[in-house]
């Protein structure tokens, strides 16, 4: 992609994507799901959720799978309210841009 994806914008598709997943989900799943909107790598992922939990966007949980634990993520009440704002700037963004893109402004 020829456009830069700034740190709002991956916080964003981040949560929208772990919100997909009622109970969490766990970090290799969160990359390959992301994957399908934009390239990125799990060294770029990682900060992203140690962002988001930090800002009390994330609830981070283990669990045992095959032996081994797997770290789990999931939006809080705090990252729903993120979201939300997140979904109401982008449609704003996205719907300007669209105009110039066609000339109609």
């Amino acid at each position: 992609m020829v456009f830069n994806t700034g740190a709002a914008l991956l916080d964003a598709i981040v949560l929208a994507v772990v919100s997909k997943e009622p109970e969490g989900t766990y970090g290799y799943k969160i990359t390959q799901d992301v994957r399908q909107i934009i390239e990125l790598s799990e060294s770029t992922l990682y900060p992203v959720l140690r962002r988001l939990q930090k800002d009390e966007c994330l609830e981070v949980y283990d669990m045992e799978c095959a032996g081994r634990n797997r770290r789990y993520y999931k939006v809080t009440s705090r990252g729903w309210a993120q979201l939300q704002l997140y979904e109401s700037e982008w449609r704003n963004y996205s719907q300007k841009i669209n105009l110039l893109f066609e000339r109609k402004i």
